[in-house]
């Protein structure tokens, strides 16, 4: 048997209080740059191991640096913030909590993305890290990061001197919980998730009543023809071969029935995994943006705003290969071939501040009879709740065994002596 599958399989770590943390970080979730109370109970539970804790790095981000003599340094990070969605799974630990978003909107909160699970998680990583010192040597850092949903956290944290208060990493890891037969552990080298940005745009025109639209410059209009004209950016300059996405989440403009507004905004979504086709997506869109404006008579130039970046997320093919040994060894079948994901992480700015190699994989959480049978009938995408949605909510108990292994495996492929 493979050395890293016999000692977790016999490892005797108590992991009973998983349940209770989970159900209590998932009952209390709490918004980006707000999560005072869940980085409170993280460094509760830390305090049972013995680590060197930092914690306010880049907001509520903090760092447990286990130290075990000579050897290399592992990172394995966690997101804890959650989003402003309405829970609707009925369990009797779901969430009612309240936030108030960044605009000033009050909201229902829930931990929709599984990022309490990832928390929590880590947290037995650590304890079994902690309860296995003589099997392994060098350094493990458990790093918790803020404010993942808004794709500031992390980058946060470097800025704020992540680089200064811990050892520099020879590999950083990372994991999600999402649709897939909970306890399987889905990892690939290369383009793992996509990168993202937001564009906000303004579109400058002229006012006027409604019943005089020859007197204006009307900027709905204008952002209509936009919105028509950006999906041909996808379907007539993209090759085939590439990925890209441009999704128009909000197009806002005026107040009343009866008065052409000012101005117009148009909020995109836009994902590759390619950078050469995001510096082409991103020029293609200023270009038809600025087209349809002076096809319209604008008196204005638009303006674009880049924000809430997530870049590529791109597995180091040399540690995909070293991890995923090991995964086969501890899960056997369930090691599977994971597949690119469109969705966007923020956790590649932490190896990147670093120069340091990553691995990032997936975690299915749906239970098996559930999965097997919207697979069976052909309705993964009807059947199967997924990331954001209110209903979304892992099995507990094979998610969070497989995402306490897969943690713990991948460290131990550098630490393991």
């Amino acid at each position: 048997m493979n050395d890293i599958a016999e000692l977790l399989n016999s490892a005797t770590t108590d992991l009973t209080w998983q349940r209770d943390f989970y159900r209590d970080l998932h009952t209390h979730p709490e918004l980006s740059m707000q999560e005072e109370r869940t980085a409170s109970r993280i460094q509760a539970k830390l305090a049972d191991f013995d680590c060197e804790v930092v914690s306010g790095i880049g907001g509520h981000g903090i760092i447990a640096i286990f130290r075990n003599g000579e050897g290399p340094t592992a990172v394995m990070r966690a997101d804890f913030d959650a989003l402003p969605v309405e829970e609707t799974t009925g369990v009797e630990f779901a969430s009612v909590a309240e936030g108030v978003t960044p605009q000033g909107v009050r909201t229902k909160l829930m931990h929709a993305c599984g990022h309490d699970m990832h928390t929590t998680a880590l947290l037995g990583c650590c304890a079994l890290l902690d309860d296995l010192r003589d099997q392994w040597s060098g350094t493990f850092i458990a790093l918790f990061q803020p404010s993942e949903e808004n794709g500031a956290g992390a980058l946060a944290m470097v800025n704020d001197g992540l680089k200064h208060l811990m050892p520099v990493p020879d590999v950083v890891l990372g994991q999600h919980i999402g649709p897939g037969a909970a306890g399987t552990v889905m990892s690939k080298p290369g383009p793992a998730l996509t990168a993202a940005d937001t564009i906000r745009i303004q579109i400058f025109g002229r006012s006027s009543h409604g019943s005089m639209p020859h007197l204006s410059v009307d900027p709905t209009f204008v952002a209509a023809m936009i919105v028509v004209r950006l999906q041909a950016i996808v379907g007539r300059e993209i090759p085939p071969s590439e990925f890209a996405v441009i999704t128009v989440g909000t197009l806002t403009s005026g107040n009343s029935n009866n008065t052409i507004p000012a101005t117009a905004n148009l909020v995109l979504n836009c994902r590759t995994y390619n950078d050469a086709v995001k510096h082409h997506l991103y020029a293609a869109v200023e270009r038809v943006v600025r087209a349809e404006c002076q096809a319209s008579g604008c008196p204005q130039e638009p303006t674009f705003e880049y924000t809430d970046h997530a870049p590529l997320t791109d597995n180091s093919p040399e540690v995909f290969a070293a991890v995923r040994s090991n995964f086969d060894a501890v899960f056997g079948v369930d090691s599977i071939d994971g597949t690119p994901w469109t969705a966007s992480e923020d956790f590649s700015q932490v190896p990147r501040a670093f120069g340091a190699p990553y691995l990032y994989w997936m975690v299915g959480a749906t239970p098996r009879a559930q999965w097997d049978a919207a697979v069976a009938a052909g309705r993964v995408t009807e059947d199967i709740p997924s990331n954001h949605m209110s209903n979304f909510l892992p099995d507990f108990e094979p998610t969070v065994q497989a995402s306490n292994l897969a943690a713990a495996t991948a460290v131990l492929t550098y630490l393991k002596k």
